[in-house]
């Protein structure tokens, strides 16, 4: 039996990998397949040979359909939707578990037809049933979060990142579109001297060139002594998210990670928004966000400007209970079960019915 993982980007690594353990420790063959990109190269060699990973480069997806007939793995695990999927199904199957869990496009990754898409608790597995009724769901929870409740990811400590251990640690994950990034203060790190600060921003907006206004607040960012700034070498969030006290995100699926483990955040619900999404056309980010994103207001403290955020910050950490009722009902009907052995049930299912 061989499982072929399809890596369209890096970032969706961390999802699959503990995957890849469960199914590696049942005896299981695994394949990773990465898309060729010239700028990140490099990066990607060294991540999945730290990771210890079986791959291959292909060039598009045209290759890698090819490469797929070729091989004939039993399963092929995609992160988002997939043209033409019928047509690996001549000789494997096909299982999509979704890169992330935020708003963005969430359901629409279900007009491809796997075989089966693992599922992160019943208010998604509802949706998707009414929706695509004669798709296959399974709720199995989320596998990215695994590593943390078993402790089995690479441990870094605050004075690894050159940070205080003495301070409580801020991480801010933004993602690339709509993003908060570029409605924060020019040196807002030096607001907020008194804590550490981790910036973990989402994959593109540190390499894509359409996103060089997003880099040049890292360059500027980076300077401030309390702050960490991850680069294309910090793939995985989740050592990030274990060593912090506060998640400020936007749109990020972080805010849904994050609270899953009863941590406190605030949503950052202000953006920088092309002018081809405000308007008459504002319908265009109403269309890509979803309403599910007003689940972050249950989870999350919403604030709608950068000073709000600021004095947001204080009162979340004095009181960081505050919305954990909340936090736990969401966690449930969200991300389902965090147990640490979502992986563990992905695993099973491919093997009983491989």
């Amino acid at each position: 039996m061989k499982v072929f993982f399809d890596i369209k980007h890096l970032y969706y690594l961390p999802q699959y990998l503990p995957v890849k353990v469960a199914l590696t420790s049942k005896g299981i063959e695994c394949h990773f397949v990465l898309y060729k990109q010239p700028d990140l190269q490099e990066v990607m060699i060294k991540y999945v040979e730290q990771e210890n990973l079986n791959y291959t480069f292909v060039e598009d997806s045209n290759e890698a359909r090819n490469f797929y007939q070729t091989e004939k793995p039993t399963w092929i695990v995609f992160g988002d939707f997939v043209k033409n999927i019928e047509q690996l199904h001549q000789h494997s199957k096909t299982a999509l578990i979704q890169h992330g869990i935020g708003p963005k496009a969430y359901f629409d990754s279900s007009l491809s037809n796997a075989t089966v898409r693992f599922v992160e608790g019943q208010y998604r597995l509802k949706k998707l049933q009414q929706r695509f009724p004669n798709n296959n769901f399974v709720d199995t929870g989320y596998a990215k979060l695994d590593p943390i409740i078993n402790h089995s990811y690479s441990c870094i400590s605050l004075t690894d990142l050159g940070l205080d251990p003495q301070k409580k640690t801020i991480l801010y994950a933004p993602t690339f579109y709509p993003s908060s990034i570029e409605c924060l203060a020019k040196d807002w790190p030096s607001d907020l001297d008194n804590y550490n600060i981790i910036i973990k921003p989402h994959f593109f907006s540190l390499y894509k060139k359409k996103l060089k206004n997003h880099q040049k607040c890292f360059s500027h960012w980076q300077k401030c002594s309390n702050v960490y700034m991850a680069d294309l070498n910090d793939v995985s969030i989740i050592p990030f998210m274990t060593i912090s006290d506060i998640l400020i995100s936007d749109a990020s699926s972080t805010m849904l990670e994050f609270t899953a483990l009863n941590k406190p955040a605030i949503w950052t619900d202000f953006y920088k928004l092309r002018w081809s999404y405000r308007g008459i056309l504002s319908y265009r980010y109403k269309k890509r966000i979803g309403v599910e994103i007003e689940f972050f207001a249950k989870v999350a403290e919403q604030v709608t400007c950068y000073k709000d955020m600021l004095t947001a910050i204080d009162d979340v950490l004095q009181h960081p209970q505050k919305k954990e009722t909340q936090r736990l009902e969401m966690k449930d009907l969200l991300v389902g079960k965090v147990d640490g052995k979502v992986s563990q049930r992905i695993a099973e299912y491919l093997i009983s019915t491989g």
